[in-house]
């Protein structure tokens, strides 16, 4: 068993069109640098500077990540890690 990483649609091109990733790892960071490795170019989307890019929303299984550790948040198999571009704009 694995990590699922579903990927949003404008990342798709990372992955060859594909919707969802599988990965593998301890922590959100090596989830992040094992994906990239197969999907170059996606770990420079998602992390700068040693943490998350500020407009990409990461969870896990439902919970945002920079509320359980960030990079170094734990992960394991059979988890969902859902990547969301952040949303902002629009008129009052």
């Amino acid at each position: 068993m694995a990590i699922e990483v579903r990927i949003p649609t404008i990342l798709r091109t990372y992955t060859g069109g594909a919707k969802q990733v599988e990965g593998a790892g301890s922590t959100l960071g090596e989830l992040i640098e094992d994906i990239d490795g197969r999907h170059s170019g996606l770990g420079e989307r998602l992390v700068a500077d040693g943490g998350l890019r500020r407009f990409v929303n990461v969870y896990l299984n439902d919970e945002d990540v920079r509320f359980l550790g960030g990079l170094e948040t734990p992960v394991k198999d059979g988890d969902t890690v859902t990547v969301l571009p952040a949303v902002a704009g629009g008129t009052a």
